[in-house]
């Protein structure tokens, strides 16, 4: 698969947590070496970066800060996104990619948050 693999989405209320989890088929990703990230696309808008990691290096973007948290397990070739306390806005698409972003993107997977 050269495009990473989403799972994990599905609708769950304000304040509540999922996991998501992306494969990164070895053979066209090295997540050890490679800056990863997750990004989402809200209804409407442009598609964002939320969350990467390199090495020990982990960014977030602001209006995620402290509520998700972005893993991997390079053994598997998989990267994780654990989004906690969501919020309605929180509402989206979610891929991975690398950064920048490779030319094929996943399907993603949907979240959706609900008030």
């Amino acid at each position: 698969q050269v495009a990473p693999v989403e799972s994990g989405g599905g609708l769950a209320q304000a304040g509540g947590s999922l996991t998501l989890s992306c494969e990164a088929s070895k053979k066209y990703f090295s997540i050890i070496s490679t800056l990863m990230a997750w990004y989402r696309q809200a209804p409407g808008k442009e598609r964002e970066r939320v969350a990467s990691i390199s090495g020990g290096r982990l960014d977030y973007a602001d209006s995620v800060k402290g509520r998700f948290t972005i893993s991997r397990d390079t053994t598997k070739s998989i990267v994780y996104l654990h989004l906690n306390s969501l919020k309605p806005e929180d509402t989206g698409v979610y891929y991975c990619n690398t950064v920048p972003p490779r030319r094929f993107w996943g399907q993603g997977t949907q979240v959706t948050v609900s008030s």
